[in-house]
């Protein structure tokens, strides 16, 4: 074990630079939903990669945006405190996406903390741009070094977890061999439930919306979960309904065949909608629902 390395790792940038993605490709495995639209995730995601020689412990943290809500306040809170106990930073940007402005982002960052740069989606950029980038961070002392990946398709991660590991502390693992993440189950069927929200709605809706799972019950041939989704007002949960039902219904099903897929058993899921006037900004609601 003299040789193991071990350290905590946290996964920053901009909304839809590919945070989670890339933390659902480096586990092979779905912990973070994935949207095309900016601040999906809300939570941070423990994600837990260990190998024979060294166990690297992920952060997904929230995009990094302005605070207009106290639900933002809450989730720049977890940014920070990923910030604050991590050992490596991956800071990720769009090949697209101004450099400038990412730039920018990442002096915030304290020094202490070796920087790695990862240029995402390089098979949607040229490499004039690529080049760029690269030049300009490199003349960045904070930032150790830059990688070019494209973490939908995988490319390059075996490069970027060798680039990792390099600067991990020599320690023993923090989790056991077979532990893939810290949050229970229920976490993770809300957020496939609120995913779907994303694909069906409309562009401003899932922003307002909430998912908690109230009942989760494992019985002899399948798993009840009974679940709200919460929004600000009724003109919301009339979109969610649809015309007799027919949108509840759609994201009930493609709810459940996710979840079904996750939890590889036969799930009976139960969708109620409710109201909840301006929870974003009501303290007793955040903590409610996890936040």
């Amino acid at each position: 074990m003299n040789d193991f390395k071990s350290g905590f790792v946290g996964i920053f940038g901009r909304p839809n630079a590919g945070k989670s993605t890339l933390l659902n490709g480096i586990l092979n495995e779905k912990l973070a939903i994935v949207s095309p639209k900016a601040q999906t995730t809300r939570n941070r995601i423990l994600g837990i990669l260990t190998e024979k020689n060294y166990q690297i412990v992920f952060s997904d943290t929230p995009g990094i945006l302005k605070s207009n809500y106290k639900l933002h306040e809450r989730m720049l809170k977890e940014i920070d405190q990923v910030k604050q106990g991590t050992d490596v930073i991956l800071f990720i940007m769009d090949v697209k996406d101004s450099i400038e402005e990412n730039i920018d982002l990442v002096k915030q960052f304290s020094s202490k903390h070796p920087i790695l740069m990862i240029i995402n989606k390089i098979d949607q950029g040229n490499q004039d741009k690529i080049k760029q980038i690269k030049e300009a961070c490199l003349k960045i002392d904070k930032i150790k070094s830059v990688v070019e990946i494209s973490a939908l398709n995988k490319t390059n991660i075996d490069t970027l977890l060798h680039e990792i590991v390099t600067y991990l502390p020599a320690m023993p693992p923090y989790y056991d061999a077979d532990t893939l993440t810290d949050k229970p189950m229920r976490f993770f069927v809300a957020e496939l439930i609120r995913e779907k929200l994303f694909f069906l709605l409309n562009e401003e809706l899932p922003y307002h919306a909430a998912v908690i799972v109230r009942q989760y019950e494992e019985k002899n041939t399948l798993t009840k979960i009974v679940a709200d989704i919460v929004v600000s007002r009724e003109t919301q949960k009339a979109i969610i309904i649809g015309k007799n039902g027919s949108m509840i219904k759609e994201i009930g099903q493609k709810s459940r065949e996710d979840i079904e897929k996750f939890i590889d058993r036969k799930v009976f899921l139960e969708l109620h909608v409710k109201v909840r006037k301006d929870w974003r900004n009501n303290d007793l609601y955040l903590k409610e629902y996890g936040y």
